[in-house]
Parts: structure tokens; C-alpha cells; sequence
């Protein structure tokens, strides 16, 4: 168990959040080439274990080592909730993607009354930024305005474990069409990708109910490993009607990165672009038996060093 584990569940969660906002303001004044000894650090704290940057073998190593040596524009341009919508268009369709209702710079031009009784609200610029919304009449809007103008304030990669490539975002509030599957909310099909080749896929139910999880091989049998970071219970998860389509949208979105998890919905029998992410869960997804970390960062071949805006970290 690591010390994070153990402090943080004693504070009260006052204490936690003003805890997390003080880590968040010393990493922001820090120079970059600080960043790698307190990303060390963060990791450390985070999950009980060392770090190995110079020789990363297992998984998780081998992301926190992404974050510090691959964290380039275009993935942060394709980390950006809005940015990416054309990049899928061009690479796969517009057919895929999940209709969009706005974009805004601003809270203050975000008319509410403009928009349908449901819709999703996200910051463009981060992840877990959402706000969902099934009834607009029940929308607290001033709440809402408060929440988004915080997250355009707040850089992602300073929030804890150094996601770079979201520095390369724009922050901005986007609004998509509210959707929802046969399950009541929305099945998330996960597709890790190494190269565009599809490892494994975490698939997730009723993430804000009674949440489900399920690990899949790319034909759908169950994996001999759990993997994910404070995902639900077990259970099974309905295989995808358009399975293969998706595998096939996961190797093509995902060919040209090292490592890419690439995420879908399905409704009403057509396939949904999620998003795509290059720091998994921050890193932190752990496997069961966790001889799977050492065996799937053994298979992840590491592209050469980059430069983070012109410093090597």
C-alpha cells in the first residue's frame, strides 16, 4: 500500500481537496526540468513503488516514461476534446463522431437556453471535466458556470502525475449530444493499442451507478488478468454488435503511437468515437496477476527521446 493510500483516506475531504490544490499551485511554479524528480516522486507516493526512468520495464514505468519523452503537439492536439473531432473526420469518418452542439472560449458565451433538454458539457483540456445533464430544468446554472470557469483555469498536466502533452491543449467548453445505449447510460469500450495493435480491451458499465468491469481479449474471450485503476466490480459486459469495426478504428487511430488507448460507444448499432488517451488512467492502471505489467511493457517498444518545448527532461 502506498502513503498516498494510507493518508488520504484519515483527511477530511476539506483537508484532501485543499491538499491536492497545494500540490497542484508547487507544481506549476516549478521549472520543467524539475519535472522529472517530482514526477519520480509523485509515483512513488502514489503507488509504494520506485520508479525506474533510465531502464522502464513494466507498463506503468514505461507511460510515466511517455509522459516525459513523447509528450508532443500533436498529442496534445489530439488529447483536446474539440481539436480531435477533426482528426477522427479525416482518418475515419465524420459518422463517428458524437454530434457536437458548441464550443466556447468562455462560460459567459455559453447560452443555455439555446441548448436541447439534455447534453454533455466538457472541458476540452483535461480529463473526467464533464458535466452531464438528462433534465436542463433541473440544471443549477450558476453552479454549472462556477465548476467550468475552475476547470479553464486548471492545467492537467500539473494536476499530479504530469500528462505533458495536455500543455499543449486549449482550454475550452464543449457541448455534445447527451447519448445513451441499451444499458441506460453508456458502455465504454476501451482498446489499449501498442502501434495500433490492439493488446486487450476494459470494458466498463454503468460508470455512475453500479459500475462494471471486464477485461477482453481482441476476440472477446476473457483476459487471464484483471487491469484498470479504481474500476468497478467484475462482471461480464455485452460484446459489441460492431466489434470488428471498432478493432479495426482502434489499429488505424492508433497506429502511428507507441502506446494509445483508444475509446468507443455503441448506440442504436452505430459505433461513437470516445477520445483518445496516451497516459492511461495517469499510469496508474494496475494488472492482476501483475507479472501482466512486466509481460505487456516487455511488448511496448519505446519510440526515441523527445524534448518537452525545447528542454530534455
Amino acid at each position: 500500500m502506498s502513503i498516498k493510500d494510507c493518508v488520504l483516506p484519515l483527511l477530511p475531504k476539506k483537508a484532501e481537496l485543499w491538499l491536492r490544490d497545494a500540490v497542484y499551485h508547487r507544481n506549476c511554479r516549478l521549472k520543467p526540468e524539475r519535472y522529472r524528480v517530482e514526477l519520480e516522486r509523485w509515483y512513488r507516493l502514489t503507488t509504494g513503488r520506485d520508479c525506474h526512468l533510465d531502464n522502464p520495464q513494466t507498463l506503468g514505468e514505461k507511460i510515466q516514461w511517455l509522459k516525459l519523452y513523447d509528450s508532443t503537439p500533436q498529442k496534445g492536439l489530439l488529447a483536446d476534446k474539440w481539436l480531435v473531432r477533426d482528426w477522427v473526420a479525416k482518418k475515419a469518418g465524420n459518422e463517428y463522431l458524437v454530434p457536437s452542439l458548441g464550443v466556447w472560449s468562455s462560460v459567459h458565451e455559453i447560452d443555455f437556453d439555446a441548448l436541447p433538454d439534455k447534453f454533455v458539457l466538457k472541458a476540452t483540456h483535461g480529463s473526467g471535466w464533464n458535466i452531464i445533464v438528462e433534465d436542463k430544468s433541473q440544471l443549477d446554472r450558476d453552479a454549472a458556470r462556477l465548476k467550468l470557469d475552475h476547470w479553464l483555469s486548471r492545467r492537467e498536466a500539473m494536476t499530479g502525475g504530469f500528462e505533458l502533452h495536455y500543455e499543449f491543449c486549449e482550454p475550452r467548453i464543449v457541448a455534445e449530444q447527451f447519448m445513451k445505449d441499451d444499458s441506460g447510460a453508456l458502455r465504454d469500450y476501451k482498446f489499449i493499442t501498442f502501434y495500433g495493435d490492439v493488446q486487450f480491451i476494459l470494458a466498463i458499465e454503468g460508470r455512475f451507478t453500479d459500475e462494471l468491469s471486464c477485461v477482453y481479449m481482441p476476440d472477446w474471450t476473457k483476459a487471464p488478468f484483471t487491469y484498470g485503476y479504481r474500476v468497478g466490480r467484475p462482471g461480464e459486459i455485452k460484446r459489441p454488435d460492431n466489434l470488428d469495426e471498432m478493432l479495426g478504428l482502434a489499429r488505424l487511430l492508433g497506429r502511428d503511437f507507441p502506446f494509445a488507448r483508444v475509446d468507443f460507444y455503441e448506440v442504436e448499432g452505430r459505433v461513437y468515437f470516445g477520445e483518445v488517451t496516451f497516459t492511461e488512467a495517469n499510469g496508474l492502471s494496475a494488472f492482476a496477476p501483475v507479472d501482466y505489467d512486466l509481460k505487456y511493457g516487455q511488448k511496448l517498444v519505446l519510440p526515441s527521446k523527445k524534448p518537452f518545448k525545447g528542454v530534455m527532461l
